[in-house]
């Protein structure tokens, strides 16, 4: 049998391979299925694995694999669904299959069904006279409620719908049923009857496919005539009985309802008209409406639908909207021929009513009703729903006569009110874009429905803290993209710059990126069916499916190159103005205050007489949101405006009037005096102001002199102080707004015509923020800390060794600050920002210039930062000081060797360099990166070269400059490799140990992994090197010695030495007795654990203890005698784990007791129970030890008091 073309990705692949590069990414499209060897050699199998479960199950996860690659492009599978079903039908047709493997041949047949979906499969089941018997038996052997098996039922039940298809009168068959038994025999008929109504009423699957037979069945010729209206009778009942209250009446529910609708939609209409007046009663009745299931309020939805289809005759409208012109290309050149062509070609499209008038007939009072439920199904709360209400609002109006389709188009227009709520204007888009669709919306409704387009495009309501509105943008998108293809652009011109605007706004300023794509979609839409957009394809490519992605780029880049194009400028200024800057959100807030920075210099005058007047008073008003964004927005565009005024060589005053500086002038003095600053509003309002004071300074405002400069001033200190006042998440914002306005506003306003401030002034703002820099709340520190690192250097001069010594004491740790992580992080920042300000000069006064009298104060201070290993309930806040050590010390270092080399010594590079590998080799990722980082920017800085770094020629050859972009630091298997080859220097060998141990030892599994590899390669370099091993070991015993007690070092590092004996690390030292390397590292690890009750540390030195049993001479008993100790220490679990571990290094050092001893000491060992009482466990350890020859260890005597 022929698979079809299973290789037909060979000559694809082999195309791909001489095309050039073009594409990035050509998505996940798939080509054809070239899985049909595999799938058959599956279905083939399962003869073999259906006795196994774990090969049956294996199967079927291999077969669902393979089918969901297909799950959005399942027409591939089409020609290969018939050898597929011939296979598996062939197993269930096979008496000898057993039922295991008839039930998995179904579960397959039912998984290809989920992918490509019943009704594209359900033609392929065969359906001959013969197949009729052996399926209705089949089901005798069902039962409906095996959970189990409910996907064979499932199946069997869709194959019994298409069998029921064949062209004979069922009756026939009814002769060749021989009675069993003197029973009557049960027609054919009724027999397919019973399975359906038993189907119907499960609560699986098979229930959806009993309504499909229904469907088939019950509307064949001899059946509609017998059992129909008994069939309906049944169902109604059902429906009358049951109620949505319950589960097991819902579940017969939504089997009746969707047998109804089905039934409805299949049967011809003179058959079910005379029931259809009964059901739709009957429906009413049922009040699906106060359902709270959203199911089954869409299938009364389909249902009603249905029945109001039935009561109207089957025609096509005439009066309905025709498009002549449907060809793209057509329509180019249509939209190029003049006017006259236009309307020769329009008259030739339509339909002129007078030449062909309507059939009159009578409406059915019933259809009133219809209409009337499906207007309500368009207000429902749930999508599905609103969706199926709009496609019957489409259907039904396709058959009205004219009049009664246009009361249609008015009653939906009566769902875009704004007393209604979002799913009302949801279900009316949905409805308008159907009409619209097929041609049921004539031009002469366009006017009424473009300005509710208009509106719905830009449709957000606050509910909360959020609002709702993006699925009615969403579905107003697929209006326009709807009319577009429906109506001729003749229609649509009159409305043209309103659409296109809309549109084009909702690409760029939507906040939800489904939004913005999809008016992007319809833009593009608009464009080639219309023609007749401004610039359309110039905007397509700008603000394409994938430029729209990104919020950020589409407000501050894509819109200005739109607003480049005069038809667009306004209305998108104008949406900015007037729903974006009051939105919500306050990131779409700032978002377009930044837009409309950059959209100044397209409409300056516009900006500066009409936008910013209107601002004015919303800056002071009382919406706090939008208090909020037109404060900000005064501030972007009058720092716009001076940029434009500059590049032009006039004064800001030449744009903005006199009244509009006196308004930007009251905004703080109004907010201030109606105390707008305090509560959770003055978290808004605060950055905003700063933010405006920043600009306006920037804007060189006329406000010299003036008492509002005083009055700025009081906001920011003020804001500086209510730090420790306002909640976390605001709180850099604010910082950082008052700061920036500090620096712009001082370089501004505090300055005379010689440059110089005033000293009373500089006298008093250096001492108040000096003195602010000891507070007891740590945010007040950050804040005066960044507030000094920002002034100006006309204010830091003659202060510099004042302020750097009251930035030194932050930095400084006691116990009173200890916690105090942040303010110790913005102290440093400032150092290195003060020093950047002031600038260098090596014989310069210590009071004004970076020299050699304070430099070392400097760089002992930043370096100190570099120790900060603080940890608290925020984890390693210490992280962050270092962070920003690191950030300093490289400014500094960088300014010094531009400017004055010589003040960098060999020992200050050397100890910086070294401090920075030991952070490079440390576990936090971030961190780690930072510092590499820095390490080597400024090991490859060379405009000059940072002199006296260490080991400079090898640190190149292990980081060439080609590798420095490259490589990740983030990732423990590229950084750790390197940075242990710096253990080979002996300048940085201690430091980079030091951070190795951390990380060695940590609990990362990654950092573990790769660092300990690392480590591991470059021990075995050196293993035969003796000279080397000895300077390692000494270093590894330095670091061990420095950071006794100091668990943040002394427990990694003893998982580290674990890890080192177990891997042979130091089997050089081995062979000699007592060797002094050993003897150290036992004395430090005694001293280590000497009285601690931690738990994680004693079980690692147990471990160490257990590997130094390797070396040899007088070392073996210490280490015996250690872990005899631990043998009966307080803790059960530290003597449990100490047993545990001896009897392991027993075993793998076999050699090291007497074989005549060693099955005694092994049973002891491993039987004692070591949480027992001490005494007890004394007396067991007590033996060991005679055993071992072992000196006991004496209990001490606590002495009296």
């Amino acid at each position: 049998m022929a698979l079809g073309d299973a290789d037909c990705d060979g000559s694809a692949q082999e195309e791909g391979r001489s095309r050039e590069p073009d594409v990035i990414a050509r998505g996940s499209a798939l080509e054809c299925f070239t899985e049909g060897p595999e799938t058959s050699s599956l279905i083939r199998n399962l003869r073999g694995v259906c006795g196994d479960l774990v090969a049956r199950e294996t199967a079927v996860e291999k077969f669902l694999v393979i089918m969901d690659k297909y799950q959005e492009q399942p027409h591939l599978l089409d020609p290969h669904l018939e050898w597929m079903m011939k296979l598996l039908l062939d197993i269930v047709r096979d008496k000898e299959s057993p039922p295991p493997l008839v039930h998995l041949a179904f579960k397959f047949l039912y998984i290809i069904t989920k992918v490509r979906g019943y009704k594209t499969f359900l033609r392929l089941f065969p359906h001959e006279v013969v197949d009729l018997q052996p399926v209705l038996d089949m089901f005798a052997d069902q039962n409906p409620k095996d959970y189990e098996t409910w996907e064979t039922r499932y199946i069997l039940v869709l194959w019994l719908s298409m069998i029921c298809l064949i062209p004979f009168d069922l009756a026939l068959f009814d002769g060749n049923i021989p009675s069993e038994d003197g029973l009557a025999r049960i027609p054919v008929m009724d027999r397919i009857l019973k399975v359906a109504k038993c189907y119907l009423v499960v609560s699986d699957k098979a229930r959806d496919a009993a309504a499909v037979l229904v469907s088939k069945f019950i509307t064949r010729p001899d059946v509609k005539q017998k059992r129909m209206a008994d069939f309906l009778d049944w169902t109604l009942s059902m429906l009358s009985k049951s109620s949505f209250q319950t589960m097991e009446g819902t579940i017969v529910m939504d089997g009746m309802l969707q047998a109804l609708a089905q039934l409805f939609k299949h049967g011809k209409r003179e058959d079910c008209l005379p029931y259809a007046s009964t059901v739709l009663e009957c429906l009413d009745n049922c009040k699906l409406s106060e359902s709270n299931h959203t199911l089954l309020r869409k299938l009364g939805m389909k249902l009603v639908q249905r029945l109001g289809l039935t009561f109207l005759k089957p025609k096509v409208a005439k009066w309905r909207y025709q498009r002549g012109c449907r060809s793209l290309a057509a329509n180019l050149q249509f939209s190029a021929q003049p006017p006259a062509t236009h309307k020769q070609v329009t008259a030739a499209g339509a339909i002129d009513d007078d030449d062909d008038d309507e059939e009159e007939y009578d409406i059915p009072g019933e259809v009133e009703n219809v209409v009337e439920q499906l207007l309500v199904g368009l207000k429902d709360k749930d999508t599905i729903v609103r969706w199926s209400a709009a496609k019957g609002i489409g259907r039904l109006t396709g058959r009205l006569p004219k009049e009664l389709a246009d009361d249609v188009v008015g009653s939906l227009l009566d769902c875009f009110s704004y007393q209604e709520t979002d799913n009302s204007w949801h279900g009316g888009c949905l409805a308008l874009a159907e009409l619209g669709r097929r041609g049921l919306l004539l031009p002469s409704r366009i006017s009424d429905v473009i300005p509710v387009i208009l509106k719905a495009l830009t449709y957000d309501e606050k509910r909360g803290a959020c609002s709702v509105g993006s699925n009615v943008r969403d579905a107003a998108c697929y209006v326009s993209w709807a009319f577009a293809r429906a109506y001729d652009p003749l229609e649509l011109k009159p409305f043209i710059n309103q659409i296109s605007s809309a549109l084009v706004i909702a690409a760029v300023f939507d906040r939800d990126v489904n939004c913005r794509r999809a008016a992007s979609a319809a833009f593009q839409e608009n464009v080639g069916r219309q023609g007749t957009f401004p610039h359309g394809i110039d905007i397509l490519t700008a603000a394409d499916y994938f430029a729209v992605g990104n919020r950020v780029n589409c407000f501050l880049t894509v819109s200005v190159y739109i607003a480049g194009f005069p038809e667009y400028t306004q209305p998108m200024i104008d949406h900015l103005v007037n729903m974006k800057i009051n939105h919500w959100d306050g990131v779409i807030r700032e978002l377009s205050t930044k837009a409309l920075h950059n959209l100044t210099p397209q409409a300056p005058e516009y900006m500066a007489h009409v936008v910013l007047p209107k601002l004015l008073p919303l800056a002071v008003g009382n919406d706090l949101h939008s208090r909020h964004g037109a404060i900000l927005a005064c501030a972007e565009i009058t720092h716009a405006l001076y940029k434009l005024a500059a590049e032009n060589n006039r004064s800001v005053t030449d744009y903005i009037s006199e009244k509009s500086l006196e308004g930007l002038k009251k905004i703080h003095q109004e907010l201030s005096s109606r105390q707008l600053y305090r509560g959770l509003g003055g978290e808004l309002m605060r950055p905003a102001v700063c933010v405006l004071i920043e600009k306006l300074s920037l804007s060189k405002m006329p406000f010299r002199e003036d008492p509002i400069i005083g009055d700025w001033q009081w906001l920011i200190n003020d804001s500086l102080r209510s730090l420790s006042h306002v909640s976390s998440t605001t709180r850099q914002q604010i910082k950082e707004a008052a700061v920036s306005a500090l620096a712009a506003l001082c370089n501004e306003y505090y300055t005379n015509e010689q440059g110089e401030a005033s000293p009373a002034l500089q006298d008093e703002l250096v001492k108040q923020y000096i003195s602010e820099l000891q507070n007891t709340e740590e945010m007040i520190r950050c804040g005066f800390s960044l507030a000094l690192g920002a002034l100006p250097r006309f204010l830091l001069k003659g202060k510099l060794q004042q302020i750097l010594d009251g930035l030194k004491k932050v930095t400084s740790i006691s116990p009173k600050n200890v916690s105090f992580a942040e303010s110790r992080r913005d102290a440093l920042k400032a150092i290195a920002k003060v020093c950047q300000t002031v600038g260098v000069k090596g014989g310069g006064s210590q009071d004004e210039f970076v020299c050699k009298d304070n430099i070392v104060q400097i760089y002992t201070t930043l370096l100190h930062g570099m120790t900060d290993y603080t940890a608290d309930s925020r984890g390693d806040v210490g992280a962050w000081v270092r962070e920003a050590s690191m950030t300093s010390l490289m400014e500094v270092m960088l300014l010094l060797v531009q400017n004055d080399p010589t003040l960098i010594s060999a020992n200050m590079c050397q100890q910086i360099m070294c401090c920075l590998a030991q952070q490079s080799a440390e576990k936090i990722d971030r961190f780690r990166a930072h510092a590499g980082s820095v390490f080597l920017n400024l090991l490859h800085f060379d405009s000059p070269s940072v002199p006296h770094v260490p080991h400079r020629e090898e640190l190149e050859r292990i980081f060439p400059r080609s590798e420095t972009i490259t490589l990740n630091w983030n990732a423990p298997s590229q950084a750790f490799p390197r940075i242990t080859q710096l253990l080979g220097l002996p300048a940085y060998q201690y430091y980079v140990l030091l951070g190795l141990a951390v990380s060695v030892g940590g609990l990362t599994e990654s950092t573990v992994r790769y660092s300990a590899q690392s480590l591991f390669d470059y021990m075995k370099k050196i293993q035969n090197d003796l000279g080397a091993m000895n300077s390692f070991c000494e270093t590894l015993l330095k670091v061990f010695e420095d950071n006794l007690l100091n668990d943040r070092v002394s427990v990694p590092l003893l998982k580290m030495l674990d890890q080192m004996l177990a891997n042979g690390c130091f089997d050089i030292f081995t062979t000699e007795e007592n060797h002094p390397f050993s003897m150290k590292l036992l004395m430090l690890c005694k001293e280590e654990i000497k009285k601690s009750k931690d738990i994680q540390k004693l079980r690692s030195s147990i471990a160490v203890f257990c590997g130094m049993i390797q070396f040899q001479g007088d070392m073996r008993k210490k280490v015996f005698f250690q872990l005899f100790l631990l043998l009966c220490h307080p803790f059960p679990t530290i003597r449990k784990t100490t047993a545990s571990q001896l009897y392991e290094m027993l075993i793998t050092f076999s050699d090291i007791v007497d074989p005549d001893i060693m099955d005694e000491v092994m049973t002891l060992l491993s039987d004692t129970n070591w949480d027992a009482e001490l005494p007890l466990v004394r007396e067991k350890r007590n033996y060991l030890c005679d055993l071992m020859k072992v000196p006991k260890p004496q209990p001490v005597t606590k002495s009296a008091a």
